[in-house]
């Protein structure tokens, strides 16, 4: 049974939406959080408030948590954000290229969490989950949402699907990526009673993005009930903000890799050294291919797994493994994302940690091809660059469901979920 409940979320007034949301925090520098920082009104004052100190401040210091909680305070005394009257759930819906993800916003139960009803897929780090830690302790609130999946669910469809045809938007925005952000308040008890019943019919979640987040969070509430030792599981600390999409609604990009150099070897002495583990197959493009960036994706894309795409020296190669170089029974080994690690990345290039080595490079979402070929023609003349086919969403359910972990950087789900739209305080 899983636990989601609703909640008095704090959240923009209609005409200050569209100033106050912004990224998510992890996928912005602050180089860019301060060029979002020029709208007074942005939610990053709040999620990336080292932007109010000089550039030498130490983001993680107690100053910029502190930072934080002043802002989120200010926002409320401003109007800018307001708290709701009543406990209610959410519906949220992006549409990206005409690709509609529809999902539920509620509070998940960090127990549910440590017992393992929410299940994750990656490793923490442990710097990045204590910045977050400090920063929803300081703020006393959740001020992000988590991204977590279900499994196929008719009733959760059918609920989401009759609601937001029979009532109007409370938000309904295009925010500066293209990607609509529409948000429907659920605050009549009938409707409340019901979602709770869809999620109790479940057994499990997924996270989908925001691992760090949800251990944050958990480990927020294990600290606020050691400081209450009389509490009695209500309290909203108990619980962290989460949206809930149905598995099938997802999209999960490529995520690629880029190394810098050839680990000291020749060309020949690379292809050698691979060719034991991997068939090669040298991708032909045409003239108009090469200069017609869409063509050139479609052809040297990989469109099956266990297809890999290598750049070298301006030419593209397709990589398949070969029988035995992996366990097709292990749901993490056969990741095309492990195959690449065990058999060249780490064995053959030398990347033995890719979440520390300082030779690689992560690029996902869209016009990843572009800015890998940039790189490698401007600054990496040596280096190589490798394409992965996206990793499907039962992967990550296998993974999850064998409390496994798969290797860093193995998804990009699209589109992110937008902050400032919501936020849980406890």
């Amino acid at each position: 049974m899983i636990t989601l409940k609703p909640f008095k979320a704090l959240r923009p007034a209609k005409e200050t939406v569209k100033d106050v949301v912004a990224p998510p925090y992890d996928v912005i520098d602050t180089a860019m959080a301060r060029e979002l920082g020029k709208n007074p009104k942005s939610l990053v004052h709040v999620t990336r408030s080292e932007i109010h100190f000089n550039k030498d401040q130490d983001p993680y210091s107690q100053e910029v948590y502190k930072s934080a909680k002043e802002t989120l305070e200010e926002f409320q005394k401003k109007g800018i954000l307001f708290q709701e009257d009543s406990k209610s759930y959410y519906i949220y819906r992006q549409i990206m290229n005409g690709r509609a993800q529809t999902g539920i916003v509620g509070c998940a139960a960090i127990d549910d969490y440590k017992n393992g009803n929410i299940k994750r897929h990656e490793f923490t780090r442990l710097d990045k989950e204590a910045d977050r830690i400090n920063h929803f302790y300081a703020c006393e609130a959740n001020t992000e949402p988590v991204f977590l999946f279900c499994n196929e669910n008719e009733r959760f469809k059918s609920f989401t699907s009759k609601y937001t045809r029979d009532h109007n938007p409370e938000y309904d925005l295009i925010t500066d990526d293209g990607v609509a952000q529409i948000l429907w308040v659920v605050n009549k008890e009938e409707h409340i009673k019901e979602i709770s019943e869809i999620f109790a019919e479940m057994d499990s979640l997924y996270i989908a993005d925001g691992h760090h987040r949800t251990a944050s969070a958990y480990n927020v509430g294990v600290v606020k009930r050691k400081e209450n030792p009389g509490y009695s599981g209500d309290e909203n600390f108990n619980y962290f903000m989460s949206v809930v999409f149905p598995s099938d609604e997802l999209f999960i990009m490529p995520y690629n890799r880029l190394v810098k150099d050839m680990n000291g070897m020749t060309k020949d002495e690379f292809v050698k050294k691979i060719s034991e583990k991997f068939d090669i197959k040298k991708i032909f493009l045409s003239a108009d291919e090469r200069f017609d960036y869409d063509a050139k994706l479609e052809k040297i894309q990989p469109k099956n797994k266990k297809h890999i795409t290598m750049i070298m020296e301006e030419e593209y190669y397709r990589l398949v493994p070969k029988k035995g170089t992996y366990d097709e029974n292990d749901s993490v080994a056969s990741l095309d994302a492990s195959i690449l690690q065990e058999n060249l990345l780490g064995s053959i290039l030398g990347i033995k940690d890719p979440r520390t080595d300082k030779r690689i490079e992560f690029f996902g979402g869209e016009n990843m091809l572009e800015e890998i070929e940039a790189k490698l023609l401007v600054r990496y003349r040596r280096g190589l660059g490798f394409l992965l086919y996206p990793t499907q969403i039962e992967d990550i359910m296998s993974v999850s469901d064998n409390n496994q972990v798969m290797p860093p950087k193995s998804t990009w789900f699209e589109p992110k979920l937008k902050s400032g739209l919501f936020i849980h305080k406890f």
